[in-house]
This record gives C-alpha cells, sequence and structure tokens, in this order.
C-alpha cells in the first residue's frame, strides 16, 4: 500500500472507533499516532512530535491560568454575573449572554484562551442551576468558533489569509473588517441554538460534576445551630482591651454571650499575639443586644453585623471559611479534650461546634465533663481559620474533611484573596497574545508561571489542573495533519476538487473550496488545512481572473466551521468529559451550523468583497 492508502485507512478506522465510542479516546489517538509510524508514514520523532508542538504547550498553560481565575473566584463572580443577568428560569438569555461573552473574549485571546477561560464558570453554572452541562458546553464552544471570526486575533487561519491577501497584491484585511462576515455567522449561530439546541443536544453531565457549594456556608451554620447569633467586632483605639491579654476578656456581666474567638486584624486568624491592639477582632456568639451592649461600653465597633439567619457572612467571607471534618476509626484525636471556641494546636483553626451523632453537644455538658468534650469516632466538627490555613492543616490523617475547602472556595467565594493578580496576569496574556510580541505558547507559559509565582497556586496544583486527557488526545492527533501533507494527500485532494469546479464559475469555486475545507478541518487542524487550501485558492482564483479576496474570506469562514467531529478542534475536545459527549453528538448540532456558514460563505461573502 502506498502512505496515501495507509494515511486514509488510519483516518477511516479512527473514525470508525470514536464513532463507535467503545474505547477511550485517549487509545484511539495513540493508536492513530503508532500507527503512522508503524505504516512507515512517519517517523518516530513525526509520530510523536505533537506532544511538543507549541499549540499543546499553550492548552497546557492555559489550563492552568483558567485554574488560577477558578482558584481565586474570578470564575465564580463572573457566574454570578451571568446568573444575575439571565436568571434562574430564563433559557434563552443565559444562552444568549454566554455565547456573547465567550465571542468577544474569543476575538481578543483566540478560541483556546476563550473556551479554557469560561468552561468551569459555565459547569458551575450548570450544578447551580440543574441544568444538563450538555446543553451548555457545546453552545459555548460553537459560538467561540464563531466569535473568532469577529476580529483578526480571533484565530491563525485569520492571518493567514490576511497575508495571503497581501502577498497576492490585493491589501491586508483589516484587523475588525472580519467582522462583516463575522457578525452574520455569530447572529445565525446563536439563532440556531437557542431556537433547535434543546432539541439538537443531548441531555447529560460529565461523568465527574462538582457538588454544588453556592449555599455550603449557609447549610453549615444552621446545621451547628449559628445562624442566628455570630458576630465580630473591631476594637477600636479607645477600647479598654487595647494593650490586655487576650485571656483576661472576661464576659461574665454579659449572661449567655460566649467568647467565640479573638482574631488578628491583619491576617484574620486567630491571634499569637499576647496583647490585643486596634483592629483586632472578637468573635462572639449570643444574642444582638447583648452584643450591642458590649460593644457600646467596651468601644467595639460592629465590623460585620449578622442579621439572624445570615451568619455566614461573618464566618465565611473572602478572607476566612468554615470546613467540617470527621474523627475515622484509629484516628489519634479520640480520647483527646476539645471545646466551643478552642484553638487548634496548629494555632490557625479555631473550632466553632463539635456534633455527635448529627447532634450538638451542649456546652453545658462539656463543662461538666472535666472542662471539655471527649472526642469520639464519628464525631463532627465545625472548624474556621483563614482559607490558607485550611488547605495546609487539613491535610491530616486524623481528620476526614467532609467537602473540600479549596472547591469550596472556587465555587462560594466570588473575588476572593489573589483575584486582582488573576485578573492582572489573564490582561496581561491578553494583552500579549493580542500584540503578537511573543508566540501564543510563550504568553501562556508566561502567564502559567506567573500564577505560581504569585501564591495563587502551587506547582503540585498546577499539574492536577491541567486536563491530560485533552492534552495527550490533542498531541496525539496531531501527527494526522503532518500525514496529510507528508503523503501529499491533503494536496491532491485539493486540486483535484479545485479541477473539477474551476469552470463552473466563482460560486462554485468557493462551494468546493468550503466543502474541501470544512471536511478536512473536521479530522485535522483547520490551521493546517487553511495552510494547504489557501495557495490553491489563490492559484484558481488568479486563473479564473477574480480578486482572491472573497476566495480567502471564504476559506477562513470554512476553516472556523469545525463542528462535526470531537477531534475537529482543542476546544471542541476540552468540553467533551466535562458535558458528557458521544463522538457522534457534535454532528447533530453541528451540521446546521455548517449549513449557515456554507450559506455565508458562498452567498454573502462575495456580496461584501466583489469578484
Amino acid at each position: 500500500m502506498s502512505p496515501i492508502a495507509y494515511t486514509a485507512t488510519i483516518i477511516a478506522v479512527a473514525v470508525v472507533l470514536f464513532v463507535w465510542n467503545r474505547f477511550p479516546v485517549v487509545l484511539v489517538a495513540m493508536g492513530v499516532a503508532l500507527a503512522l509510524w508503524a505504516t512507515g508514514v512517519l517517523t518516530l520523532d513525526q509520530s510523536l512530535g505533537g506532544f511538543g508542538d507549541p499549540a499543546v504547550i499553550f492548552i497546557a498553560s492555559l489550563f492552568v491560568v483558567s485554574s488560577g481565575l477558578e482558584v481565586t473566584g474570578v470564575t465564580a463572580w463572573a457566574g454570578q454575573l451571568l446568573i444575575r443577568g439571565a436568571g434562574e428560569e430564563s433559557r434563552t438569555r443565559l444562552l444568549l449572554l454566554t455565547m456573547l461573552l465567550v465571542s468577544l473574549l474569543t476575538a481578543l485571546i483566540s478560541v483556546n484562551g476563550a473556551v479554557a477561560a469560561l468552561l468551569p464558570v459555565v459547569v458551575v453554572i450548570a450544578v447551580r442551576l440543574k441544568r444538563n452541562s450538555s446543553q451548555l458546553l457545546m453552545p459555548l464552544v460553537f459560538a467561540a468558533h464563531a466569535g473568532s471570526m469577529l476580529a483578526l486575533t480571533g484565530t491563525p487561519v485569520n492571518v493567514l489569509v490576511s497575508e495571503a491577501a497581501s502577498d497576492a497584491g490585493v491589501g491586508a484585511f483589516g484587523f475588525f473588517e472580519f467582522a462583516l462576515v463575522g457578525v452574520p455567522l455569530l447572529a445565525g449561530t446563536m439563532a440556531i441554538i437557542v431556537l433547535f439546541g434543546r432539541q439538537l443536544l443531548p441531555e447529560r453531565n460529565g461523568a465527574t460534576m462538582p457538588a454544588d457549594f453556592s449555599r455550603h456556608a449557609k447549610t453549615l451554620v444552621e446545621q451547628y445551630g449559628l445562624a442566628g447569633g455570630i458576630y465580630q467586632l473591631r476594637i477600636r483605639a479607645t477600647s479598654p482591651y487595647v494593650g490586655l491579654a487576650a485571656s483576661s476578656i472576661s464576659l461574665a456581666e454579659y449572661p449567655g454571650l460566649q467568647l467565640v474567638a479573638v482574631q488578628d486584624g491583619e491576617t484574620a486568624g486567630p491571634i499569637r499575639r499576647p496583647l490585643l491592639a486596634e483592629g483586632d477582632h472578637l468573635l462572639l456568639r449570643g444574642d444582638a443586644e447583648t452584643t450591642a451592649s458590649l460593644a457600646a461600653t467596651m468601644h467595639l465597633a460592629f465590623r460585620e453585623q449578622a442579621e439572624p439567619g445570615q451568619g455566614e457572612e461573618t464566618l465565611f467571607n473572602r478572607h476566612s471559611g468554615l470546613a467540617e471534618v470527621v474523627i475515622p476509626p484509629r484516628s489519634g484525636l479520640i480520647g483527646q479534650k476539645v471545646f466551643p471556641s478552642m484553638v487548634t494546636d496548629s494555632g490557625d483553626l479555631i473550632i466553632l461546634a463539635v456534633q455527635r451523632g448529627g447532634a450538638e453537644i451542649a456546652a453545658a455538658s462539656a463543662a461538666g465533663d472535666a472542662g471539655g468534650i471527649t472526642l469520639q469516632a464519628g464525631d463532627t466538627m465545625l472548624l474556621q481559620g483563614t482559607w490558607k490555613a485550611l488547605d495546609i492543616h487539613l491535610d491530616d490523617p486524623d481528620v476526614l474533611v467532609v467537602s473540600s475547602p479549596e472547591l469550596v472556595r472556587r465555587q462560594a467565594v466570588p473575588m476572593g484573596p489573589g483575584a486582582r493578580q488573576a485578573i492582572v496576569i489573564l490582561l496581561a496574556m491578553v494583552f500579549l497574545l493580542a500584540t503578537g510580541i511573543v508566540p501564543p505558547a510563550v504568553a501562556g507559559l508566561l502567564a502559567a508561571a506567573a500564577i505560581i509565582l504569585s501564591g495563587i497556586m502551587n506547582v503540585e496544583q498546577s499539574y492536577r489542573a491541567i486536563s491530560w486527557t485533552t492534552v495527550i488526545l490533542v498531541g496525539a492527533m496531531m501527527p494526522l495533519s503532518t500525514a496529510m501533507m507528508e503523503t501529499g494527500a491533503a494536496r491532491l485532494m485539493a486540486e483535484y476538487l479545485v479541477y473539477m469546479v474551476g469552470d463552473a464559475g466563482p460560486m462554485a469555486l468557493l462551494a468546493g473550496l468550503f466543502l474541501l475545507t470544512a471536511i478536512m478541518g473536521q479530522l485535522i487542524s483547520n490551521t493546517a488545512t487553511a495552510l494547504i487550501v489557501i495557495p490553491i485558492g489563490v492559484a484558481a482564483a488568479t486563473t479564473m481572473g477574480i480578486s482572491p479576496r472573497p476566495v480567502l474570506m471564504s476559506t477562513a469562514v470554512a476553516a472556523a466551521g469545525a463542528f462535526l467531529t470531537p477531534i475537529a478542534t482543542p476546544t471542541n475536545l476540552m468540553v467533551m468529559g466535562p458535558g458528557g459527549y458521544a463522538f457522534s453528538d457534535y454532528w447533530k448540532l453541528g451540521l446546521p451550523l455548517l449549513i449557515w456558514f456554507f450559506v455565508v460563505s458562498v452567498f454573502i461573502v462575495p456580496l461584501i468583497w466583489r469578484f
């Protein structure tokens, strides 16, 4: 068999296996790379070269940047804005706002960057609104494809066609000139998804969906009986408490009022200094009237007053959080005595309450039991401290954490610690991508490094943030593009098609080039496809005596229509797992969109850029 025949056979088998969906997609992709080497189509370096491709490195770095935005609560904030703008009942408004946001972001930072940044936002929205992620994630990606035609920086293909137009002597396309065709593409895409998306998309979720932690703090506060009586008071400069030891605070004159903790004014953690100072906080439990009386007498200010039923706002905020832990069998804490308001051995966490069998152990019982509660296996404790302290000290085999503080913070704390740094890093990456000062892979690596160096995430967290399935899948499938070009299969297809339609007129040429570009773009990189088709299109336009501009713009539109398979673009693969999609799910919505792209490419483009 010839190299072209081997390549065609490998593609056919891969497509069948992808559609069959009986084997993990990663194994199929790796099989493609190995088959290209085994058949002699590519060398070993070429077969495995995709894993070192700059595009793969860029995608991996985007996962780190995206996770940094999620960890700091930027994505939670964006999700809240989307939910607030769309409402919890309006599917149409939610889809429109989501698609509009991703398309505008795509125009600035590319499809990969926009989808990677908004993917966790949309997943959280799906969980919070109890909607299937499959109904939201594919619209996110397909709208990003349409949005890539709004500006020159939307996709590398736009840059390629603009340079080709300049080289052909007809002038490069302007930065926003693409929007003349991009706006109709986006409008039609949004209309098709809103009108037909519910019927054409599956009702499904990913295999592992995050829990909804939007009401986590409220649930814990209510469960442990703290909802109506937790107050945080700030020590003023004129307070008699200034200069006193924390242990000397007496609330004997205020019956029913309990000192839960004394917090450092700067760190929000338990105070470590021997003496109190202005700005430190007292965390009190009791009724509002008694607390107000103490505040007036001792010159204390209500830093955050929790109304009845809103006690979580004092305990759970951007500085500090709550965590529930269970004492497992054989824990070293069994038999130890604790009590509410006790500071743990680390000095960073406060025990707010202890429950046994789902009921709080009464303070009176604790006091009568030699000054504390003797812990038993199965007891649960509610701990409070800074987010950093919760992350560090709960990695302890003596306790089992019910809900990871990191996961809770990502969802429930909008614009938390490090949010400003994360936004600055994102904007800097956008600037580098938009201006082209450095290659995209370099911009992504610099942003990922900044996320780590700024302390937003450590190296281990960055490793966990990367979707290695997506990275391996993209890297393993990239050699297929190399094989198509190395063997001459792609060029043979292109030249034959141009030969078939070349004499039928310019409209037929646009239609033929669209079909070729769209078909190849479902199997190999749309950038690689454009590199193959562009010179053929320019040559055909010159032969026919027409302007290359509509031919080039039509090619760019066709390259953006990568809707029919998950392997068409890295972003299609990004949402496959979180959306719970099968290989065959893509074409059902993708085909109507591709037809609309065909209409725009063949019939609207010539109206804007004349032959």
